[in-house]
């Protein structure tokens, strides 16, 4: 997505912002992007889900992303309350190119603390951008209904972030961590600049 030459820091540290088009584009297709939406929420929990099958052993990370499953479940069926309330139907997944190319950078071997930590915080980052996003669209957007819809998951979003950060610190230092993110979050922003805003994306 294009920017400005000197882009400002954006909330949750999220190193660019997002291209300014992106509102106006999904204002105009509202019907996909609650489809994507909704996929985004329903991948949300499956993650979730991974981490734990992944490190059982883990035993705050289990009853933390227990949490987190079914708060993501729930805002899957109410994404889902929003489209059938306009007459739209679930639709077709699409892939995240954005979850993908960020997913790439979780790195493999090494101690499974480390790629736990780069899990997190790769789905810290996540978390960060769509909340982002829905700020966008609770500022920007003329359907009321809709405006506090994204307000409220604006605030969720925001406390999954903080939670990702924090449970990654639990088993890797807190200086490993913060310097990861701070790699991470260049990575997310080089990631977005090169993604044109979509019709039919919430990322």
């Amino acid at each position: 997505m294009s920017t400005a030459s000197q882009p400002t820091k954006t909330i949750l540290r999220l190193e660019l912002p997002t291209d300014p088009r992106w509102v106006n584009i999904a204002e105009k297709n509202i019907e996909e992007i609650l489809v994507d939406h909704a996929y985004c929420e329903q991948k949300a929990a499956t993650s979730g889900i991974s981490l734990i099958v992944k490190y059982p052993d883990k035993e705050r990370l289990v009853e933390e992303m227990t949490e987190l499953v079914a708060e993501e479940w729930s805002h899957f069926e109410r994404v889902m309350e929003q489209l059938k309330k306009r007459g739209y139907g679930l639709g077709r997944n699409r892939p995240d190119e954005y979850v993908v190319e960020l997913t790439k950078h979780i790195r493999k071997g090494g101690k499974r603390e480390r790629q736990l930590m780069d899990h997190l915080l790769v789905n810290a980052l996540v978390e960060a951008r769509s909340c982002e996003r829905f700020k966008l669209l609770w500022k920007n957007i003329q359907d009321e209904e809709l405006q506090k819809f994204y307000y409220e998951l604006m605030v969720s979003e925001a406390g999954h972030y903080v939670g990702f950060v924090k449970l990654a610190k639990e088993y890797m230092p807190a200086e490993e961590v913060d310097a990861r993110l701070k790699e991470l979050l260049a990575i997310e922003a080089d990631i977005i600049r090169t993604l044109e805003p979509r019709p039919d994306r919430m990322h």
